[in-house]
């Protein structure tokens, strides 16, 4: 299944703005990174908002480009980690 079939258009570009606030998030010491998900959920569907009109559509869109940005980037460290 691929996911970004689901997302529109006009919110990809979310993904990297939002993958870009996490790490920003990240290398703060004042929040903990088991937080970051948190914070970037209403960041992504408040995001999706201003790109698109207010409506249930547009918040299901903000869900989906922060579940794909944080999803993504566990992607990412999981690949890099050695067992």
């Amino acid at each position: 299944m691929n996911i970004l079939q689901y997302i529109f258009e006009n919110q990809l570009i979310l993904i990297p703005v939002l993958v870009i606030i996490g790490q920003i998030i990240k290398n703060t010491d004042a929040i903990p990174d088991r937080f970051i998900p948190v914070i970037l959920l209403p960041l992504g569907i408040a995001g999706a908002m201003a790109i698109g009109k207010p409506c249930i559509d547009t918040a299901i869109q903000g869900v989906l480009v922060t579940g794909t940005a944080v999803y993504g980037n566990q992607i990412v460290k999981q690949l890099k980690k050695e067992e």
